[in-house]
């Protein structure tokens, strides 16, 4: 308790450094295949199961609008991403990691759900998706990429997987802890030294995806970008993997005429982050 008081970053600070879910450089190398086994399963998996692992849909997010806003939402959305060239990209395997944000229970059943008030069903939809497909994305690709994962300190009830992921995500998987916005805050989080593992292991490429798009991914990914300059890491989302309230694909003056989704957007390229539709693994 002395040492939470006296840290400046309460319990998220060097307290954390005891905790046995921190993570050490040592301890991430637990995610990684070598390039001959991650070959090796995707030919059983297409041998076995008939799929491969660019098997999904992208504009999934637009038909899901169509129907939770309307259709002038949906189209103005998917206009915004043709004219700001945010198609497909490919990216290898042995060259990237994947980093999941929250995909926790509290968005789409607990109390940060609860807390949006009688339209709150209406409203985390889009985040409904997104777990879902990341869900089913994990479940073909789970261990075949190296993958981590934030969490925030939610109340028990909410502090869980979503229930898209029972039975996917392994029970001992790493997390980093994330309080804030920020996947860097706190510093003692481990989220550094992971991403410092898996760039000097050759990978430079950091997928993001998760929710919220507007927020915790925004700014994730542009700290993240901003951080790691010098050693040319390249920050991806992926926005098929992504979600965020309804509303905040409304178009709003407090935009310029953008809606939230469309801002963080146009903010994360601008700070250099590659937005994509949809990544095709290879």
């Amino acid at each position: 308790m002395t040492q939470i008081i006296e840290d400046p970053h309460g319990p998220f600070g060097k307290v954390l450094l005891n905790s046995p879910d921190f993570l050490s450089p040592t301890a991430s190398k637990r995610t990684i295949i070598s390039k001959e086994k991650i070959s090796d399963v995707h030919k059983m998996n297409k041998k076995q199961h008939g799929f491969k692992l660019n098997d999904k849909t992208c504009n999934d997010i637009i038909s899901l609008l169509k129907h939770t806003a309307n259709l002038d939402v949906a189209n103005n959305y998917q206009d915004f991403l043709k004219n700001l060239d945010t198609d497909k990209l490919k990216i290898p395997t042995d060259n990237a990691a994947l980093l999941i944000i929250d995909p926790q229970r509290s968005f789409t059943r607990g109390v940060w759900m609860k807390s949006i008030g009688s339209k709150a069903e209406l409203e985390i939809k889009p985040i409904q998706l997104a777990f879902e497909k990341c869900a089913q994305f994990l479940n073909k690709n789970y261990r075949l990429i190296e993958t981590m994962f934030t969490r925030c300190p939610f109340p028990p009830c909410s502090y869980d997987w979503d229930d898209a992921f029972t039975g996917i995500i392994d029970t001992k998987q790493l997390y980093f802890i994330k309080p804030g916005n920020s996947v860097l805050f706190p510093t003692t989080n481990g989220f550094r030294e992971w991403v410092e593992s898996f760039i000097n292991d050759g990978k430079k490429i950091l997928v993001i995806a998760g929710c919220t798009l507007n927020s915790c991914i925004r700014v994730s990914s542009i700290e993240t970008q901003k951080y790691f300059k010098e050693s040319k890491l390249q920050v991806v989302v992926d926005l098929s993997l992504s979600g965020a309230r309804a509303s905040s694909f409304l178009q709003s003056s407090l935009y310029g005429g953008l809606s939230a989704v469309e801002s963080a957007v146009r903010e994360m390229i601008g700070a250099g982050v590659r937005v994509t539709q949809c990544v095709q693994w290879k």
